[in-house]
Order: C-alpha cells, then sequence, then structure tokens
C-alpha cells in the first residue's frame, strides 16, 4: 500500500480552464500530471526533459528498457519527431486523432529525451482524440510521454479514482474528466512498405488496420530480423495485473471467486449483458479494479470472444493471468 507523503498530497482537480493552466505550469517545470485520454489515463511529462521523463518511471516503478507513448497535438508536431512513411500518412489520415500508436523512426533532430525511446531507433507517437489530453499538450508547448498513469504492472486506471488510490503520494495533480471511452489502450502498429506489425491489439482492430492500409498485419516477432525484444509499451508478459490471482474462460465462481461475466449469466459483475466487445473493453478496467477491492481471495473472468476488439481484451486478460 502507497502511503501518502503529507507534504506532497496529490489533488484531483475537475477538468477545466484554471485546472489546465495549472496542469501546463507543472508540466514546464518538469513534474508529471495524470491526464484522461480516449483509452485510459496517462501519467504525462515533458517528453524533451530528461528530468521529468524520469519522473514518469520513478513514480510507476517502471522499467526504464520499457518505451514510453509520445502524444502531439498536431501532424506537425508529430512530424517533427519521426520520419513518416507514405503507409505511416495513410494510417495517420484514417486513424488520427484516435486510439492508434505508430512506431516510427525518429528523428536526430527531434529534441525527445532518449529514455523515452529506451535505447531504440524509433518512437511510438500517437495523436490523441481526448480534449484534455490535446489542450495540455497545446497548453504547455511540449509533445508529453504518457504511460499509463498507474503502478508499472497493475490494473490500468481508466477513472481518476484508480489512478489517485495507485499514485496517491506520487504525483502533485489529476485532472479529471471523467470515465474513459475506449477503456483499453491504445492499438500499436509499426508500417511497413509491405505490411503493417501489430505490436499490441487495442481499439483499432487488425481489419480495421487492413483496410485502410491494403496491406497484410502481422503480429509476433519480427520476422524479417527475427527480433523478439520490447519494441513498444504493453508487451510484458506479466501486466495490467490486479494484486489477486485471475482464471480466465470461467463460467461459474468458484469459491473464494469474485466473477466478472459476459452476456447473459450469473455473475459478480457483468462487462456487457448484452455480449457487446465494444461495451466490455471500455468496462474492462474498471471491472478489474472493483474485483481486486472485493472480499473475495481469486479473480474470474468469462470467456470473451476473440474477435475484433474481443482480441485486445483477451491480451489485456492473457497478461493479467501471467
Amino acid at each position: 500500500m502507497t502511503i501518502p507523503n503529507p507534504a506532497f498530497s496529490t489533488r484531483v482537480c475537475r477538468y477545466g480552464a484554471e485546472a489546465l493552466r495549472e496542469a501546463a505550469l507543472l508540466i514546464r517545470a518538469g513534474e508529471p500530471v495524470a491526464v484522461p485520454t480516449e483509452t485510459v489515463y496517462g501519467l504525462a511529462a515533458d517528453a524533451t526533459d530528461s528530468q521529468a521523463v524520469a519522473g514518469i518511471y520513478s513514480a510507476k516503478g517502471r522499467p526504464s528498457f520499457n518505451p514510453l507513448i509520445v502524444h502531439v497535438s498536431d501532424m506537425e508536431m508529430a512530424r517533427r519527431l519521426a520520419d513518416f512513411s507514405p503507409q505511416a500518412e495513410q494510417l495517420a489520415a484514417r486513424f488520427w486523432p484516435g486510439a492508434l500508436t505508430m512506431v516510427l523512426p525518429v528523428r536526430a533532430d527531434s529534441g525527445l529525451s532518449p529514455l523515452v525511446m529506451a535505447g531504440l531507433p524509433t518512437v511510438a507517437l500517437r495523436l490523441p482524440a481526448h480534449p484534455a489530453m490535446r489542450a495540455l499538450i497545446r497548453e504547455s508547448g511540449r509533445p508529453l510521454a504518457a504511460p499509463s498513469a498507474n503502478r508499472s504492472g497493475a490494473i490500468s486506471p481508466s477513472r481518476a479514482e484508480h489512478v489517485l488510490a495507485s499514485l496517491n503520494g506520487k504525483i502533485r495533480m489529476i485532472l479529471d474528466e471523467g470515465p474513459t471511452s475506449e477503456g483499453l489502450e491504445s492499438t500499436i502498429a509499426a508500417p511497413e512498405a509491405d505490411r503493417i506489425r501489430l505490436l499490441r491489439p487495442g481499439p483499432v482492430t487488425t481489419a480495421m488496420l487492413e483496410e485502410a492500409s491494403g496491406l497484410p498485419v502481422i503480429t509476433g516477432p519480427d520476422s524479417k530480423t527475427g527480433n523478439a525484444k520490447i519494441e513498444a509499451p504493453g508487451q510484458l508478459e506479466s501486466h495490467y495485473a490486479p494484486s489477486k490471482p485471475v482464471r480466465l474462460n470461467a463460467l461459474r465462481a468458484e469459491k473464494d471467486e469474485y466473477l466478472i461475466g459476459f452476456g447473459l449469466m450469473p455473475c459478480h459483475l457483468n462487462l456487457s449483458v448484452d455480449a457487446d466487445l465494444r461495451e466490455a473493453a471500455a468496462n474492462l478496467f474498471a471491472a478489474l479494479h472493483v474485483a481486486d477491492a472485493s472480499i473475495q481471495g481469486r479473480i474470474a473472468v468469462a470467456p470473451i470472444p476473440d474477435e475484433g476488439i474481443g482480441t485486445a481484451i483477451n491480451d489485456r486478460l492473457r497478461r493479467a493471468a501471467a
């Protein structure tokens, strides 16, 4: 349990003009700030300031070999940071602003802190759709490195109270703009000349990427190089994990289990009674937070169809159970 430092209390501020100005001042002073995106709440800091980026790793307890996503306010800022191939331009035109992160060659003159790339020649970039995150980037005048605003490896936060429970006393400010709409982290893809490599499934599905690019989408290690090392966030085997053991594909709760359901079934909490995968994705992390806080000692989760955004839900659940 995190014991807050009384000299360093975390304030939850409702998003608005005054809170935005204060958050931007903290960013320019090198402090991380928790801010909503359409996917999950992010812990944002100036991506050009190594001390500020180190503050993210420190607050989260995140391993420094795990790269960070850099959020930009527009394509002009994005092109200053990375080299865009025709394939990357095509995906940006279709999915930005939105829940797609692209891993692209970083420009030598990007000015980004090397800590953001974790030693890689690429940078993970996203132009988010959420007005609070985009306003903070514009107000601070900086590209913002922003992993999920929680302890490293723990359940991602889809509400401000999730951030507070995980990082109270570790950061000064949380901008609260209610629950996130997508509820799952962004899709991460690496566009290449003849294919798209999917590095993390998310709200932008394989079918959507194939339709937009006209290219095949492949998953797994880079077959051309045999490269199996971590290239992007969210690739650690154990991640998004509650403090309790998680059992997957459960049709009923066993003794001392909190059952998270899907579709019509007896359970403690249902991701979507109508078996709607998008609704289930939006509710997933909030449900895991509730289950983790329950009196039951273990968590069970019903089967989720492995199609569309269900692939991303199952990816997060497998890592939560690892």
